[in-house]
Protein backbone atom coordinates (compact mmCIF):
# COMPACT_ATOMS: atom_id res chain seq x y z
CA UNK A 1 0.00 0.00 0.00
CA UNK A 2 2.57 2.38 0.98
CA UNK A 3 4.39 2.34 -2.58
CA UNK A 4 0.79 2.95 -4.24
CA UNK A 5 0.22 5.85 -2.13
CA UNK A 6 4.00 7.27 -3.34
CA UNK A 7 3.23 6.74 -7.02
CA UNK A 8 -0.88 8.09 -6.67
CA UNK A 9 0.81 11.30 -4.38
CA UNK A 10 3.31 11.90 -6.89
CA UNK A 11 1.88 11.09 -10.60
CA UNK A 12 -2.27 10.56 -10.06
CA UNK A 13 -5.09 9.66 -12.71
CA UNK A 14 -7.09 11.74 -13.81
CA UNK A 15 -10.64 11.49 -15.14
CA UNK A 16 -10.41 9.62 -18.36
CA UNK A 17 -10.83 11.38 -21.79
CA UNK A 18 -14.26 9.91 -22.51
CA UNK A 19 -15.58 11.09 -19.28
CA UNK A 20 -14.55 14.43 -20.32
CA UNK A 21 -15.51 14.33 -23.38
CA UNK A 22 -18.91 14.13 -21.87
CA UNK A 23 -18.45 16.22 -19.75
CA UNK A 24 -17.76 19.03 -22.15
CA UNK A 25 -19.82 17.65 -24.83
CA UNK A 26 -17.38 17.06 -27.35
CA UNK A 27 -15.50 14.17 -28.98
CA UNK A 28 -13.05 12.59 -26.51
CA UNK A 29 -10.26 13.10 -29.87
CA UNK A 30 -10.76 16.35 -29.30
CA UNK A 31 -10.39 15.91 -25.43
CA UNK A 32 -7.09 13.98 -26.35
CA UNK A 33 -5.96 16.65 -28.91
CA UNK A 34 -6.72 19.66 -26.39
CA UNK A 35 -4.73 18.10 -23.48
CA UNK A 36 -2.03 16.92 -25.35
CA UNK A 37 -1.60 20.42 -26.35
CA UNK A 38 -1.82 22.03 -22.64
CA UNK A 39 0.87 18.92 -21.59
CA UNK A 40 3.33 20.09 -24.68
CA UNK A 41 2.71 23.82 -24.22
CA UNK A 42 3.40 22.93 -19.93
CA UNK A 43 -0.06 24.56 -19.31
CA UNK A 44 -0.96 21.50 -17.53
CA UNK A 45 2.16 20.43 -15.59
CA UNK A 46 1.23 17.41 -13.64
CA UNK A 47 -1.44 15.98 -12.11
CA UNK A 48 -1.39 15.02 -8.41
CA UNK A 49 -3.49 12.98 -5.81
CA UNK A 50 -3.93 14.47 -2.57
CA UNK A 51 -3.41 11.93 0.42
CA UNK A 52 -4.33 12.45 4.14
CA UNK A 53 -1.21 10.64 5.41
CA UNK A 54 -2.98 10.85 9.05
CA UNK A 55 -4.69 8.36 8.20
CA UNK A 56 -2.03 5.62 6.92
CA UNK A 57 0.86 4.17 9.06
CA UNK A 58 3.40 6.25 7.49
CA UNK A 59 5.14 9.20 9.51
CA UNK A 60 5.03 12.13 7.30
CA UNK A 61 6.21 15.62 8.83
CA UNK A 62 5.98 18.82 6.40
CA UNK A 63 7.37 22.42 7.33
CA UNK A 64 7.17 25.66 6.03
CA UNK A 65 10.31 27.41 6.02
CA UNK A 66 11.15 31.46 5.46
CA UNK A 67 14.31 31.90 3.64
CA UNK A 68 15.95 35.36 3.76
CA UNK A 69 18.37 35.67 1.26
CA UNK A 70 20.75 37.59 -0.78
CA UNK A 71 21.51 36.71 -4.03
CA UNK A 72 24.65 36.85 -5.81
CA UNK A 73 25.07 39.28 -8.01
CA UNK A 74 24.08 38.23 -11.82
CA UNK A 75 22.37 35.27 -10.95
CA UNK A 76 19.29 36.94 -8.68
CA UNK A 77 16.68 34.47 -7.23
CA UNK A 78 15.83 32.05 -10.07
CA UNK A 79 19.61 30.43 -9.62
CA UNK A 80 19.11 30.20 -5.72
CA UNK A 81 15.50 28.65 -6.28
CA UNK A 82 17.10 25.98 -8.54
CA UNK A 83 19.57 24.80 -6.15
CA UNK A 84 17.11 24.66 -3.66
CA UNK A 85 14.25 22.81 -5.40
CA UNK A 86 16.62 20.06 -6.38
CA UNK A 87 16.80 18.66 -3.21
CA UNK A 88 14.05 15.79 -2.97
CA UNK A 89 12.42 17.31 0.63
CA UNK A 90 11.95 20.15 -0.92
CA UNK A 91 8.30 19.94 -2.05
CA UNK A 92 7.41 23.81 -3.26
CA UNK A 93 9.29 26.90 -3.65
CA UNK A 94 7.70 30.58 -3.92
CA UNK A 95 9.37 33.84 -4.16
CA UNK A 96 7.69 36.27 -2.13
CA UNK A 97 7.36 39.97 -1.59
CA UNK A 98 7.54 40.75 1.81
CA UNK A 99 9.23 39.86 5.59
CA UNK A 100 11.01 37.26 3.59
CA UNK A 101 12.07 36.31 -0.03
CA UNK A 102 11.21 32.48 -0.49
CA UNK A 103 8.98 30.26 0.86
CA UNK A 104 9.50 26.52 0.78
CA UNK A 105 7.49 23.73 1.52
CA UNK A 106 9.55 20.82 3.18
CA UNK A 107 8.54 17.29 3.60
CA UNK A 108 10.83 14.51 6.00
CA UNK A 109 10.42 11.27 7.84
CA UNK A 110 10.96 12.77 11.37
CA UNK A 111 11.35 16.85 12.63
CA UNK A 112 14.99 15.86 13.41
CA UNK A 113 15.12 15.15 9.62
CA UNK A 114 13.71 18.30 8.45
CA UNK A 115 15.50 20.11 11.31
CA UNK A 116 19.23 18.51 10.02
CA UNK A 117 18.22 19.29 6.16
CA UNK A 118 17.47 23.21 7.20
CA UNK A 119 20.65 23.14 9.15
CA UNK A 120 22.58 21.44 7.00
CA UNK A 121 22.02 22.37 3.54
CA UNK A 122 19.86 25.07 3.92
CA UNK A 123 21.83 27.96 6.38
CA UNK A 124 24.68 27.08 4.80
CA UNK A 125 24.07 27.94 1.55
CA UNK A 126 26.12 31.22 0.80
CA UNK A 127 23.15 33.81 -0.39
CA UNK A 128 21.03 32.57 2.73
CA UNK A 129 20.65 35.13 5.19
CA UNK A 130 17.84 33.86 7.99
CA UNK A 131 15.66 30.81 7.73
CA UNK A 132 12.83 30.15 9.82
CA UNK A 133 11.11 26.90 10.07
CA UNK A 134 7.13 26.16 11.20
CA UNK A 135 6.11 22.52 11.39
CA UNK A 136 2.98 21.70 10.21
CA UNK A 137 0.78 20.32 13.02
CA UNK A 138 -2.38 19.30 10.74
CA UNK A 139 -3.83 20.19 7.31
CA UNK A 140 -7.61 21.14 6.77
CA UNK A 141 -7.21 21.81 3.26
CA UNK A 142 -5.00 21.13 0.99
CA UNK A 143 -5.16 23.00 -3.20
CA UNK A 144 -9.23 23.70 -2.25
CA UNK A 145 -9.88 20.02 -1.36
CA UNK A 146 -10.83 19.61 2.71
CA UNK A 147 -9.71 16.87 4.64
CA UNK A 148 -12.18 14.88 6.73
CA UNK A 149 -12.42 15.00 10.25
CA UNK A 150 -13.49 11.71 11.02
CA UNK A 151 -12.48 12.45 14.77
CA UNK A 152 -15.11 14.73 17.03
CA UNK A 153 -13.57 16.80 19.47
CA UNK A 154 -15.42 15.62 23.14
CA UNK A 155 -13.33 18.28 25.28
CA UNK A 156 -15.93 20.70 27.02
CA UNK A 157 -15.36 24.29 26.87
CA UNK A 158 -13.83 25.78 29.70
CA UNK A 159 -14.64 29.52 30.86
CA UNK A 160 -12.99 31.62 33.44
Amino acid sequence: MNELLDIMGKNSFRLNDSEIARMLGITEEEVTKQLEKLENDHIIVGYKTLIDWEKTDIETVTALIELRVTPKRGEGYDELAKRIYKYPQVKSVYLMSGAYDLALTVEGKSMKEVALFVAQKLAPMESVVTTATYFVLRKYKEDGVLFDDDEKDTRQVITL
